[in-house]
């Protein structure tokens, strides 16, 4: 028998062809055959770089029946009345091992036209290479890695059995115990109590416009009696989860999603998919139809209703955000943040002009404003300045720059940009168009106060651009923390925190500036003052 790398013989599968199992695969090259099923596989991007890494799959190889064993064992355990525990189960019948899988870019090509999820392979010439720690999706030590040599070719009708597929489920507890931790991504299985802030007694409504423009859509689940979770699904997960929802005959009540990470949210466990999940209903899998049935017995576990769903933002210390700004799964997000301003950064314009009925910028044509908003029914546009002003901020965790746009300028001064700077131009009127109106008191009053500011982070904020948090609203000290007993109105104002433009998101409000990592100038590009002086925000 010919033996392979590392002196150990190759597995037999019952038929002519020796091929290893994935238990046996160990670090480094291995010329011999594995069998397996694809179960899944997706992109590996550089979060920062956006560039391919390469693609990733989870594989299981064939089920392992002892069969001389098994007769043993039968007979020892009639005669001796044994308690069958799972691990002497386990060592009875051998369910088939999960691995991961990786192609390098380079090969993806050669491959991919002939994968499909599902379809059983057999892949000769692999390399063992050592299993990523972080946000790993199986416990195998070991990675398949297609080496240029490797062949895949796929089989049919194999008699030889291999699973569907295999999960990872964990509880509530085992999530709090590994979060933060970057290790491991687990499948999570429960009920739906909410969907993108709507009960799941009635049938919820999904917007998809809404959806494709916010890239995902947030579920509260329960897993059993326990706490009810915050599961963020985001981009093509959250596609496929609209899709599965609305064409569903019934109502879906039971979610399963895969290798879900877990982080710390201002103090509030939450759940958030990765590049590898995917997510299963009702009758999908085994696994949502025994939890279907469970529910089905517990009817009164469904209809509760848990204080501990919170349906506000979440509130969270400038360190906060910068950590969670450099976390592979991070998305544009709202936060609220308590901090004192401890100065106003001179040396920038602290406002823009603006289009008069979207507020997005407005750049300067050949005889008027042009919107650069390809959204606005505007083509020209009269102007109208705008706050952008940039702030020192901090608070007990760390210190940053804040950049209040629209409505939080005003807010925090009680005065409009272009009431500012009109007035600026009347008691100046020898400057010219170009002249940029200097930080007025108005706004440097504001230094030493401390305010809990509602703000987002953006792609540039995790490319790393810039670290400069956009301020969309400031909110009043006492503003009640809404939880799920208020579900309807509370729920539904959060979830319309979003406003379509393009891939900036703000606050529902009448002002709409630059995102704050757009560092150009803002000037009056040449634009009459008079015009501006008569300009006035439109509230």
């Amino acid at each position: 028998m010919a033996m392979k790398r590392h002196g150990k013989s190759p597995a037999s599968s019952g038929s002519d062809e020796k091929v290893m199992f994935f238990r046996d695969v160990s670090l480094g090259p291995h010329e011999t055959r594995l069998r397996f099923r694809l179960i899944h596989f997706w992109e590996a991007q550089n979060p920062v770089k956006k560039t391919l890494i390469g693609l990733e799959m989870l594989l299981i190889d064939e089920q392992i029946l002892r069969f001389v064993k098994i007769l043993c064992f039968v007979i020892f355990y009639r005669r001796c009345k044994l308690f069958l525990d799972s691990e002497i189960r386990d060592w009875v019948f051998s369910y088939g091992t999960v691995i991961q899988g990786f192609i390098p870019p380079g090969r993806i090509k050669k491959y991919l036209p002939e994968m499909k999820r599902g379809s059983v392979y057999e892949l000769i010439n692999f390399y063992g290479s050592k299993n990523k720690p972080m946000y790993r999706v199986a416990d195998h030590i070991a990675t398949v890695s297609f080496a240029w040599n490797s062949e895949l070719s796929v089989l049919h009708d194999i008699p030889i059995p291999f699973d569907e597929d295999r999960f990872r489920m964990h509880s509530y507890e085992d999530f709090e115990a590994n979060c933060d931790l970057k290790g491991d991504l687990y499948d999570v299985l429960g009920h739906m109590k909410l969907v993108d802030g709507q009960c799941v007694t009635e049938r919820p409504i999904i917007d998809e416009a809404k959806v494709a423009t916010t890239r995902h859509i947030m579920i509260h689940v329960q897993s059993h009696e326990g706490p009810v979770m915050k599961l963020y699904l985001w981009d093509q997960t959250a596609t496929d989860f609209c899709k599965k929802f609305k064409s569903s005959e019934k109502t879906p009540t039971v979610l399963l999603a895969t290798a879900v990470n877990t982080k710390r949210l201002g103090g509030t466990l939450a759940l958030s998919s990765m590049s590898p999940t995917r997510v299963f209903m009702d009758n999908d899998v085994q696994p949502t139809i025994d939890y279907l049935a469970w529910l089905s017995s517990n009817p009164e576990i469904a209809k509760q209703v848990s204080a501990e769903v919170v349906t506000k933002r979440e509130t969270m210390t400038i360190s906060d955000i910068f950590s969670y700004m450099t976390m592979e799964s991070a998305k544009d997000a709202f936060f609220e943040c308590t901090a004192t301003i401890d100065d106003v950064v001179h040396g920038s314009a602290w406002y823009y002009i603006a289009c008069t009925g979207c507020h997005s910028k407005a750049t300067k044509g050949a005889n008027s404003l042009i919107c650069t908003n390809p959204r606005c029914v505007k083509d020209t546009t009269a102007g109208v300045a705008q706050y952008r002003a940039k702030i020192s901020v901090y608070d007990s965790s760390e210190q940053g720059f804040f950049v209040l746009l629209g409505d939080a300028g005003f807010q925090l001064t009680g005065r409009h940009a272009s009431e500012l700077v009109s007035s600026y131009f009347e008691a100046n009127k020898d400057k010219g168009p170009d002249h940029e109106v200097p930080v007025p008191e108005a706004l440097i009053s504001i230094i030493g106060q401390t305010h809990k500011f509602c703000v987002k982070v953006t792609d540039h904020n995790f490319s790393g651009n810039t670290r400069a948090i956009t301020v969309t609203k400031i909110l009043p000290p006492e503003t009640p923390s809404p939880t799920e007993a208020s579900l309807g109105d509370a729920i539904a104002a959060t979830s319309m925190e979003a406003v379509q433009t393009g891939s900036d998101m703000c606050e529902p409000s009448n002002s709409r500036g630059d995102s704050a990592d757009e560092e150009g100038k803002r000037t009056f590009d040449s634009v009459d003052p008079e015009k501006v002086k008569r300009a006035r925000c439109e509230k």
